[in-house]
């Protein structure tokens, strides 16, 4: 799997917007090499029909969660909204003080973090449960791409990104690889076992084992990106 995917941390950003998959098109401009696909993994993972129902899911399973961010990032907007404007304000004085605009913006910049720490804090649980069902679809990737590159006699498959310009659809295998994925793994548990790691956290734990240092922290103190 590391050879095809790069752990999604799932993620996580955070937000995410949805990745487009177009089709095999019908009718090419210009000479297709046979043997060749592209493939945007990471999108098909996001796309696939397991993802978008624990997208759905955790908006329930989660509530509570969410609600309690939500509520308290409108909290300290609140909080900074006239903190910023005072800034602004005495920014466009005509003679500014300096030392008191440094201040206050150390100030804006300490609740931000503070703020932005904090809802990490509450949306850990949401955020862990991302990293779950993406790695269940992870591990069922891999044949997926090796099933649809089989059934489309592709070889060789490429990152979007490595490639300058492509013509249409021609090679694409994204929605070929959707497919089987789908097939694969319609729908994925949401909700992690007790004490489980992400994968990239196990991996650290067993490196720093092995070479004898102290283990990784565990996952529910390492801060994960908020959920999308």
């Amino acid at each position: 799997m590391k050879t095809l995917l790069k752990s999604a941390a799932l993620a996580s950003t955070l937000a995410l917007a949805s990745v487009a998959l177009p089709g095999v098109a019908s009718a090419q401009s210009g000479t297709v090499v046979p043997g060749i696909g592209v493939a945007d993994l990471e999108g098909i993972v996001f796309s696939s029909a397991a993802n978008q129902t624990a997208r759905e899911q955790r908006q329930t399973t989660y509530k509570a969660q969410i609600d309690q961010a939500n509520s308290r990032r409108a909290a300290i907007q609140a909080q900074l909204q006239p903190l910023i404007q005072k800034y602004q304000t005495d920014s466009r004085a005509a003679n500014p003080n300096e030392a008191s605009l440094q201040q206050q913006a150390q100030q804006i910049q300490q609740i931000q973090q503070q703020g932005q720490q904090e809802l990490q804090q509450i949306l850990a649980p949401v955020s862990l449960s991302e990293a779950y069902v993406n790695e269940q679809i992870e591990d069922k990737l891999n044949d997926a791409v090796k099933a649809a590159m089989t059934k489309k006699k592709v070889t060789i498959l490429l990152n979007p990104q490595a490639i300058q310009a492509i013509t249409d659809g021609a090679y694409s295998l994204n929605q070929d690889i959707l497919a089987e994925l789908n097939t694969a793994i319609p729908t994925a548990q949401i909700v992690p076992p007790e004490g489980w790691e992400p994968r990239q956290v196990r991996e650290a734990r067993a490196r720093q084992q092995q070479a004898g240092q102290a283990p990784a922290p565990a996952a529910g103190n390492t801060a994960a990106p908020a959920g999308r």
